[in-house]
């Protein structure tokens, strides 16, 4: 009889053992780590900027999105979509923009005030699409990660905005328009890295700013950190 039972309590604590396993390994598959939310902190130039404009210091980006990833079966890719929002900031040295004029171009026009920051700010609402690879299906906080796609934005606001001091008091100010920026953004996306950190590039597809109504063929262009998780 404690023979038996002891066979019994083997056989039961094998049997209850394989089923944990098998019920990892189907919640592992069933409701992996997905990424669901990225944030990027990024450096942002333009390409193809004629040299009458004067880009200067180190422009910034700060994106975030909300994505859904679809794992492709059991296998280590899958596919995303998702939205969020992107702003994008972008200094120049000795120079401001004329956006309220009446003027049918654009205009960057040499100052003489002495400003101590003056930038152009573009914020769109936009929805990444990925094709997202991961090196460790069982969990995807970790191990290498790599993602290519495409994210179309539409424009939210522009606006410039200038620091000086005048009268020996400091002077803010701040002249919005989205009169002269295209209202859709087109860019290819990249990311590659470990864990829940990676580099992450972007590119422009469209132009910055509307046909015959500021310089052409500018493309904005990003690089830098994106913290993945979710």
């Amino acid at each position: 009889m404690k023979k038996l039972l002891t066979l019994l309590l083997i056989a039961s604590l094998s049997l209850n053992t394989f089923a944990q396993k098998k019920l990892l390994s189907t919640s592992t598959y069933a409701k992996p780590s997905r990424d669901n939310f990225m944030l990027q902190f990024g450096y942002e130039t333009w390409a193809n900027a004629p040299d009458s404009i004067k880009i200067s210091g180190i422009g910034r980006a700060i994106n975030a999105y909300i994505t859904y990833d679809f794992p492709i079966q059991k296998s280590n890719f899958s596919f995303a979509a998702g939205a969020g929002v992107g702003v994008s900031n972008i200094y120049l040295k000795d120079q401001t923009i004329v956006l309220t004029d009446t003027l049918s171009m654009i205009q960057f026009v040499d100052e003489t005030v002495n400003y101590k920051k003056y930038k152009l700010t573009t914020t769109y609402l936009e929805a990444p699409l990925e094709f997202r690879y991961f090196s460790d299906k069982v969990d995807r906080n970790k191990g290498i990660k790599a993602a290519f796609g495409i994210k179309v934005g539409t424009l939210l606001s522009t606006h410039t905005k200038s620091k000086r001091t005048l009268n020996n008091k400091p002077l803010i100010e701040k002249e919005a328009t989205k009169r002269f920026i295209e209202s859709y953004r087109y860019s290819v996306t990249g990311r590659l890295g470990y864990g829940n950190f990676s580099v992450y590039g972007s590119y422009a597809l469209s132009n910055l700013f509307k046909a015959n109504q500021g310089p052409e063929n500018i493309r904005p262009i990003q690089i830098g950190l994106c913290i993945t998780g979710l």
